[in-house]
């Protein structure tokens, strides 16, 4: 049973405000693969925030836009508890390839972000 600490140091939170987005975007790091961008900042807490953004430069269709980001939805939610910092603002911008990608695939590069950016979780024994 995980104590009280342990779960509010597991909770992701999801960035809505422009100010956020702004703040990593300008004092965070990012890292580019062929179906995301990730970008990330320590936020000095307990908590991983996590934030999602396909422009209309990346397709003027909402539809697919749309479709972008609930597959970037899901590819975090399957990786970042495992893989993230605790403490970590994190970012996801969608690519035009992000449409097409095989999930795994997705996966993998947004795994290999998070790794490249040098934010992942200490490994457990």
């Amino acid at each position: 049973m995980l104590s009280r600490a342990q779960k509010k140091q597991n909770t992701i939170v999801i960035l809505k405000k422009r100010s956020d987005f702004v703040a990593i975007q300008t004092d965070g790091r990012k890292w580019i693969s062929p179906s995301v961008i990730v970008q990330v900042k320590d936020n000095n807490g307990l908590e991983t925030r996590l934030g999602f953004t396909v422009t209309k430069r990346t397709s003027k269709s909402a539809v697919k836009r749309n479709r972008i980001k609930r597959r970037l939805r899901a590819a975090a939610s399957k990786m970042v508890p495992g893989q993230a910092k605790a403490g970590c603002d994190y970012v996801l911008i969608g690519r035009p390839a992000s449409l097409e990608k095989p999930f795994a695939d997705m996966c993998r590069d947004l795994a290999w972000c998070i790794k490249r950016l040098e934010c992942h979780a200490p490994a457990s024994d």
